[in-house]
């Protein structure tokens, strides 16, 4: 993913600012719905960019295509008086709107409107260039986030979906999860979770 060319970097600045507000936007969007009022009291119930994106977790996406933002805070507590299953679906909502994203910015090439091209600019990026930038880091934005590890989302949509016991047992490795996010890292553990699964969406969405 390394690839320091103006161009790419433009292509992944823009979709930075774009999918990572979006993503933490449909957190507190979501949590707001179902009563929570921490997001709004944060100020996080805003497409403001600066208030979302982490300067650490940029440049990491913009160097090697994978980063973070700064987590939405929620109370538990008050999204469990409303529904049991609303923590699940707020943490659901930041991989879902990246996938929509991806999805929407796919189909002028899916309904044959525009054709993918291998030219790449040096210094402004083409279009085709851009699409594929967009949609492929959001893929990997959202696939990255389902991994169920705390303190990425799918751990909190794994956790609705457990009985009693594995829930425990989830709680208990949360204290470990950045290591465990760490470990995978360096055995390379990522490449065979999300790459497989990223190299499929994006044959669908973009051919």
């Amino acid at each position: 993913m390394l690839d320091l060319n103006l161009a790419t970097l433009i292509s992944r600045l823009v979709t930075l600012v774009i999918a990572f507000t979006v993503h933490e936007f449909s957190h507190a969007w979501t949590a707001d719905i179902f009563g929570d009022d921490t997001p709004r009291s944060q100020g996080r119930l805003t497409l403001n960019p600066l208030v979302h994106l982490d300067p650490i977790g940029s440049l990491l996406l913009l160097l090697f295509g994978f980063g973070w933002a700064r987590p939405v805070q929620v109370n538990t507590y008050t999204l469990e008086r409303r529904s049991r299953a609303a923590p699940m679906l707020v943490a659901l909502a930041g991989p879902l709107s990246n996938f929509l994203l991806a999805l929407v910015v796919s189909i002028p090439v899916q309904v044959g409107l525009y054709q993918l091209t291998s030219r790449r600019g040096v210094i402004v990026p083409t279009l085709s260039q851009f699409i594929f930038e967009f949609v492929l880091i959001n893929l990997l934005l959202m696939l990255f986030n389902l991994i169920p590890v705390f303190p990425l989302d799918g751990e909190k949509i794994l956790y609705y979906f457990l009985p009693p016991s594995g829930q425990g047992f989830l709680l208990r490795l949360r204290r470990f999860g950045t290591l465990i996010l760490i470990a995978m890292l360096f055995l390379n553990i990522f490449e065979y979770l999300i790459f497989p699964p990223m190299q499929v969406l994006l044959q669908l969405l973009l051919g």
